[in-house]
């Protein structure tokens, strides 16, 4: 079981933390503030949670943010915060995609790290705008997808990078939903729907952006490999539905390894059904987000293992990222926080002056770049009438 980084050791006080978003009735809000404290790195001091003014206000009282720190917007928020001696060292930016963008940018140029949800932004320029400040600032810059965080999901980087695998030639993943089944949007009281099914605020890309970057972002990750081309078909099943509900894309991978991509958020009794499958010529894994403990692993011409978080198969990678012993699940708030963590020791490194260790792991800003190239690609195919696109 790993131990976590205690605040002496990794270079003083908690971690100064903002946050864009997330105010009263925010789901993801919520997420990003209680994996922010799960190893105790970081304390939530200021905020601008809603584009409502009295919303903002009201939100931080919930949260006990003092009332000189609870902004109404995020540029208020950044001018302010690099101004104090005490200001915030990190901002969490939580708000629709549309946001992410300009908030992103004032807290980099203000001199501030910055912790985004996904995907990075709504266009490919954008997010190539924020991967040159980001170098020109060098400031830390993580996108949460959280699934990265995974335990068993570091150990399947790790086994591919070891060769375990063999030669990649398959990789396989999907993440369907069923949500969106019926026009949930069409209630002005379901925000989610709201903004996630309307191109202003979510971009090009509705479930492609919404839970099918997470697919192809966990794709990369444990595969190693680089997109080149695609076959996309996005389609719009819900009537009067502005963007799409279900994604289904045939991958090429540099090197010749091939894959399949399914993404939906109308496919009636799945909850959060994102799997992996990663295929070589020495063996194979398997692995569920709804079973996330758990890694199956199959060498060729050989009866499956069950690899367990915790236990006995455990590699280094898997255990680095483990709190509780095994048979006591980890998951999804676990996940997530693994990624605060990961860009806590990134953000002590660079208060003193020094780089991470190799062994830090987080998805970067030039992750959210090529999430961004994968939708556009995606988007791009699929307007064509479903032709192989260049990513």
């Amino acid at each position: 079981m790993a131990i976590e980084a205690s605040k002496e050791e990794a270079g003083g006080h908690r971690i100064r933390l903002g946050m864009v978003g997330g105010g009263q009735g925010a789901f993801i809000g919520a997420v990003h503030r209680i994996a922010s404290r799960i190893d105790d790195q970081y304390e939530l001091v200021a905020g601008a949670l809603s584009s409502d003014a009295a919303r903002a206000k009201a939100s931080a009282k919930d949260l006990g943010i003092a009332d000189d720190r609870a902004y109404t917007s995020f540029a208020e928020m950044a001018k302010a915060e690099a101004a104090r001696p005490d200001g915030i060292e990190a901002v969490s930016i939580v708000t629709p995609n549309n946001t992410h963008f300009p908030a992103a940018k004032a807290f980099l140029e203000a001199g501030i790290n910055v912790i985004c949800d996904k995907p990075l932004t709504t266009t490919v320029a954008e997010a190539e705008e924020l991967v040159a400040l980001v170098k020109k600032t060098g400031k830390v810059f993580a996108v949460t997808h959280n699934y990265t965080g995974y335990p068993m999901i570091r150990q399947a980087r790790a086994m591919v990078a070891a060769g375990e695998l063999g030669e990649i030639r398959l990789v396989q993943a999907e993440y369907p939903q069923d949500w969106l089944t019926e026009k949930a949007e069409a209630d002005p009281n379901n925000k989610q729907a709201g903004w996630r099914t309307d191109p202003a605020r979510s971009g090009a890309g509705g479930c492609i952006g919404d839970i099918g970057t997470h697919a192809y972002n966990l794709a990369c990750f444990v595969s190693g490999l680089e997109l080149d081309q695609l076959l996309a078909q996005l389609s719009t099943f819900v009537e009067g539905r502005l963007l799409d509900d279900d994604v289904q894309i045939l991958l090429k991978w540099k090197g010749g390894a091939k894959g399949m991509l399914w993404a939906s958020q109308v496919a009636v009794g799945n909850e959060n059904g994102l799997k992996l499958r990663v295929y070589g010529t020495k063996g194979g894994l398997e692995w569920t987000q709804a079973d996330p403990n758990y890694l199956w692993f199959t060498k060729f011409g050989q009866p499956k293992q069950l690899l367990t978080r915790g236990g006995a198969g455990a590699w280094p990678e898997a255990a680095r990222v483990t709190r509780v012993p095994s048979g006591h699940p980890e998951g999804y708030l676990e996940g997530f926080a693994n990624i605060y963590t990961e860009a806590a020791r990134a953000i002590r490194a660079a208060r003193e002056g020094k780089e991470a260790g190799a062994e830090v792991i987080f998805p970067s800003v030039e992750d959210g770049l090529t999430g961004m190239k994968f939708i556009d690609a995606a988007v791009k195919s699929s307007q064509a009438g479903n032709v192989w696109t260049k990513v």
